[in-house]
């Protein structure tokens, strides 16, 4: 046993996890290639490579960080706020993971296999993932506002506070 995890590097389980999911791959590997699917399944790969790796992630590279140097650039007219970056940054990657789970269906991409096995039209995707985005983006506008309202009711450090000028506080 030790001599496995020493050579292995990881615990005995572990390896057998990874044969498993291993021989579940391969099964269905062997099913697509029955079906005769396998080249849909390689010029997938290769347009995800494509598509991914030289279009994708530069362009929402860039597109961050130009954001982030906006965000992080100081304004001499307002003081230290909120953060906007992250409330961006979170419903653009939930919208983005959404569209890549069901971009056949928001973009009509599978109209005629959708409507066989389904027995019904995906005439609605696009309206309802545009829906859910607004509503990614609409919270995160709710939780900014609020985190600034709460900055903005904070008292002032330079001011001092009710107590030390002898006035009375709500609690007394």
């Amino acid at each position: 046993m030790r001599w496995l995890r020493r050579h292995y590097g990881a615990h005995p389980i572990h390896l057998l996890l990874m044969l498993a999911c291993f021989s579940v791959a391969g099964y269905a590997l062997t099913r697509i290639h029955a079906q005769g699917g396998i080249s849909r399944i390689v010029l997938w790969f290769a347009a995800v490579l494509i598509l991914h790796d030289l279009i994708g992630w530069p362009l929402y590279t860039w597109a961050d960080r130009t954001l982030l140097r906006l965000s992080s650039r100081p304004r001499p007219d307002r003081p230290a706020s909120v953060p906007w970056i992250n409330h961006v940054r979170v419903p653009v990657f939930l919208s983005g993971v959404l569209l890549l789970i069901s971009f056949p269906l928001v973009l009509r991409l599978s109209a005629a296999d959708y409507a066989s096995l389904s027995g019904t039209s995906e005439s609605g995707y696009f309206g309802h993932w545009l829906l859910v985005t607004g509503l990614f983006f609409a919270i995160s506008a709710a939780v900014y506002a609020l985190r600034l309202l709460k900055i903005r009711l904070r008292p002032h450090p330079s001011e001092p506070s009710p107590k030390l000028l002898g006035r009375p506080t709500a609690g007394s």
